[in-house]
């Protein structure tokens, strides 16, 4: 079979074999895990091959654009191999986070077929074959937001799902102006089609579809000013689902922007990439100022990942070598860095009794190692050097400074200072201060202290990670430039999709709108 088929079929196995195996939630569970790790084991080896280029399948040998056409480039196999990684990590937390009701009703055959979702939607080439990997991943995550709860999840997860649902409606609202108007929706022949129509001055329906584009994906995103649907929804499930959506959920929304103002409607053409700028520069602030106005640490938490959202749409809407780099390298960080402030920070609610800041305290005290682990995170998703997030932070600058966005470069340095602000609030209302008068943290019960190390465990592992994005940050941003490069390279994309003709149809379509010979 071929490897790039691998993570799809190993994520919906797994998930067939642990709804059969439902009644016993140890072997569930130990299948689940079992799972994971293959698939893991299987992005990385994705990851590998696609450093020496483009690896396509056309889905039962029926070529591109009239059959499935998956695609592993740089950027999708980083994804999945993150989606992998975070799918292990939320796993294992979950062993004692998950009560055994939850795992008879499905928690582990969907949190499979979330991650299943995911990685089709970032391999897949075909803008109707995303569709369908957006709804299998919203069905999915609509089952585990409401997954054991109350009034409250449910309430969030009728919103989540109601909203999420128009952005679906304008998605297909897009795909009917552009299958009607070019016949094809496979990425790589749509950029073809749209060079063409540039050059015979009859793009103005691809622009109109680009701005329903910007809404459906902005809106699975949760950009400016289509993110109410994420404060409200991110904090009412399990810690474990929590995390899980904070790292994966917006960055398939965002990655579904970046491919397409990248390779469909590259920069230099249409209108979408200064749309996005200002978009981009919004979400940040509005994200910043909204989550000082929580109290309730996941609720920060998630209203944090909007403002950091920003940064990206800043990037793919300067989409220079350098912005793209940086992206790529955001990308990385912010996935592993917000999914472990989400279990850490589960964890300390469940230790301060609350997700209340002013009701909690002197949990550093209770336990220094889930301390320490927060603030690791929490100074990287800041951007305080030498921490990951000043690297990624430092790419958009510089490529802001570049590009001569100088408001992008203060409204970037400015959200970073508050994001920090706001994570020492944190770290210092619920892990520092005594706690407040006539009330002390929640000691550890007995099952707490006989599986604190299963819990902590995944944290750990996490943390290293994210140090070791920092040390190695040389190394993995060269990566990230590979990525850049492989993303501005359409007819590259083109040709390994299509074929060399199709490529250099393009080709000659590009140079002859920017003056020069085919």
């Amino acid at each position: 079979m071929n490897m790039i088929a691998m993570p799809l079929v190993a994520a919906v196995v797994t998930a067939i074999i642990c709804l059969l195996v439902r009644r016993s939630p140890t072997t569930q569970r130990r299948v689940s895990i079992l799972g994971g790790i293959v698939q893991l084991a299987v992005c990385i080896d994705l990851l590998v091959a696609s450093m020496s280029g483009i690896q396509v399948l056309h889905v039962g040998n029926w070529t591109a654009p009239v059959g499935i056409a998956l695609v592993v480039d740089p950027l999708s196999a980083a994804l999945i191999t993150l989606t992998a990684l975070m799918g292990v990590s939320v796993l294992w937390f979950a062993r004692h986070e998950v009560d055994d009701v939850d795992k008879r009703q499905g928690f582990h055959p969907l949190v499979h077929m979330l991650i299943f979702g995911v990685y089709g939607a970032f391999m897949t080439s075909d803008f109707f074959n995303l569709y369908v990997w957006f709804e299998v991943l919203l069905i999915a995550s609509f089952a585990l937001l409401v997954l054991g709860g109350g009034a409250k999840q449910t309430e969030a997860a009728v919103k989540y799902m109601a909203l999420n649902l128009i952005g679906s409606m304008f998605f297909l609202f897009s795909l009917g102006l552009i299958y009607g108007a070019a016949g094809t929706l496979n990425m790589a022949d749509l950029a073809v089609v749209i060079a063409q129509a540039r050059e015979d001055g009859s793009a103005g329906i691809y622009d109109v579809a680009s701005m329903l584009l910007v809404i459906a994906f902005g809106l699975k995103a949760g950009i400016f000013p289509l993110y109410f649907w994420l404060p409200a929804s991110y904090h009412t499930p399990s810690v474990a689902v929590s995390a899980l959506f904070a790292g994966l959920l917006t960055k398939v929304g965002l990655y579904s922007l970046t491919r397409t103002f990248t390779l469909v409607i590259p920069p230099g053409t249409g209108y979408a990439h200064d749309l996005l700028l200002v978009l981009g520069i919004l979400t940040m602030i509005l994200g910043v100022f909204g989550a000082a106005a929580q109290s309730e640490i996941r609720r920060i938490l998630a209203v944090h990942i909007i403002s950091q959202i920003g940064y990206l749409v800043v990037a793919v809407a300067l989409a220079t070598p350098l912005a793209l780099a940086a992206l790529v390298f955001y990308l990385i960080h912010i996935i592993i860095v917000k999914a472990n402030l989400f279990l850490a920070g589960g964890l300390a609610a469940r230790l301060g009794g609350g997700e209340y800041l002013y009701k909690m305290g002197g949990i550093a005290r209770v336990s220094p190692m889930l301390a320490a682990l927060f603030l690791i995170s929490a100074l990287s998703l800041a951007g305080l050097p030498p921490f990951s997030g000043f690297v990624a932070k430092l790419g958009v600058v510089m490529a802001a400074v570049e590009a001569q966005a100088y408001i992008t470069v203060a409204a970037a340095l400015g959200v970073g200072l508050l994001t920090l602000f706001s994570m020492l609030k944190i770290w210092y209302e619920g892990f520092w201060k005594d706690a407040p008068e006539g009330w002390e943290p929640h000691p550890p019960t007995p099952d707490f202290i006989t599986h604190w190390g299963w819990r902590l465990a995944p944290i750990i592992l996490v943390t290293v990670i994210i140090l070791g994005l920092s040390v190695f940050a040389g190394p993995i941003f060269s990566y990230c430039e590979l990525a850049a490069h492989q993303m501005l390279d359409q007819a590259g994309y083109i040709e390994a999709v299509l074929g060399p003709e199709r490529a250099a149809e393009y080709s000659a379509l590009n140079a002859a709108a920017q003056g020069g010979q085919p």
